[in-house]
């Protein structure tokens, strides 16, 4: 899409956004970004790596990545030993300055771990991500805007930046906040807020998020036994057992589904983790002889009930975010991946396999020519 010379709107601030509008804003004659939610953002700091990092890591490859799938995130981050409310305000300075200026997703996935759980220690590191705003932005009402309020940081998806709050210093580059005056309507011009005030656009961008988990698994017509839609069983939230599989829908396997680490990981390592341990499962069904496997009901339960637990034990639930199925009216209010950790979820898949696959039912039996045999 060439944006030259346009008058551009970009609806939405999260990740899309942030990584579109830089971009947007070297092309378009001038661009306003419509706002509900301040994010949180971290530096990318992408660029050209080092000749000594690039055979040091090829060097330790296989390490890496045996390293990966026994992490907390699915990357070489580790938390701090130490909490922030354990920490001295320098001290917390010295190690966020750090992960800042290194890049990526440090300050979240390897700072400190009580931030998760203790709005007071969160606050330290939202007192410190604030100041690092105001640092970029020369408008003080637009660095007010940009700030993130209520909620914890974290809690909602962090999205990594390449020049995103500078962006809104150029003068042709606009900000409005849409929390209190929303969009109302698409105009054959441009677009209406819901105080009646109007802007003329050549082009929109729709960086409005999407029906995360759950929504791409509710379009299409699932049926298990009896008939049962899948979108009904999951109608006050998804069930799973092990985010893998749904009671009542034998041999049907979600590869990173909801009520598994999948999005709160680096993704490539868990789709693997799944990829592999359903290819165990697959090859028990047909050693014992096997047509079809599906969890017990009592073990999706208590899946089900665990992976609250967890979530509740936490700050996750107090931010309205996809996490939660926040951003689709009508989506029951659900924490919805599983906030476990890589490492220990991969220990239960394995633990669950060496005990004959605890919590799955094998149902009917095939002989080896293929010939099947009645359902259980």
């Amino acid at each position: 899409m060439d944006f030259t010379g346009q008058r551009v709107a970009v609806i939405g601030t999260g990740a899309s956004a942030v990584q579109a509008v830089p971009l947007i804003a070297k092309q378009a004659a001038d661009l306003t970004v419509f706002q509900r939610t301040a994010n949180y953002i971290n530096p990318a700091r992408n660029g050209p790596v080092d000749p000594e990092v690039k055979r040091a890591r090829k060097s330790d490859y296989a390490g890496i990545w045996e390293r990966v799938r026994s992490s907390n995130f699915g990357f070489e981050l580790y938390l701090l030993e130490k909490g922030a409310l354990e920490s001295s305000d320098e001290e917390i300075e010295r190690e966020l300055m750090d992960r800042w200026n290194r890049g990526g997703f440090g300050i979240w996935l390897g700072s400190y771990l009580d931030i998760y759980f203790s709005d007071e220690a969160n606050a330290k590191v939202r007192m410190f991500l604030n100041e690092r705003i105001r640092e970029k932005l020369d408008d003080p009402e637009t660095a007010e805007l940009l700030t993130p309020k209520g909620y914890p940081f974290g809690c909602k998806r962090v999205p990594l930046d390449s020049g995103y709050f500078e962006t809104f210093n150029l003068p042709h580059v606009h900000l409005v906040d849409v929390k209190a005056n929303p969009v109302a309507a698409i105009t054959p011009g441009g677009l209406r807020l819901t105080d009646g005030t109007e802007y003329d656009f050549d082009a929109i961008v729709y960086a409005t998020g999407f029906d995360a988990m759950t929504g791409p698994l509710n379009k299409i017509d699932i049926r298990g036994r009896g008939g049962q839609v899948l979108r009904d069983k999951w109608a006050e939230g998804p069930r799973t057992y092990l985010g893998l599989m749904s009671a009542g829908y034998p041999n049907l396997f979600t590869i990173t589904g909801p009520q598994s680490p999948s999005v709160l990981s680096n993704m490539p390592v868990s789709i693997e983790q799944h990829v592999e341990f359903i290819a165990r499962i697959i090859a028990a069904v047909h050693d014992r002889g096997a047509r079809a496997i599906e969890p017990t009901s009592e073990a999706e339960d208590a899946w089900v009930a665990h992976n609250q637990e967890v979530a509740q034990a936490s700050l996750f639930p107090t931010a309205d975010t996809w996490y939660m199925g926040a951003n689709i009216p009508g989506k029951p209010r659900v924490f919805m991946p599983y906030l476990g950790l890589v490492g220990p979820y991969r220990q239960k898949c394995d633990e669950v396999a060496a005990a004959g696959f605890e919590g799955f039912a094998f149902t009917g039996t095939a002989d080896r020519a293929g010939k099947e045999g009645a359902l259980a």
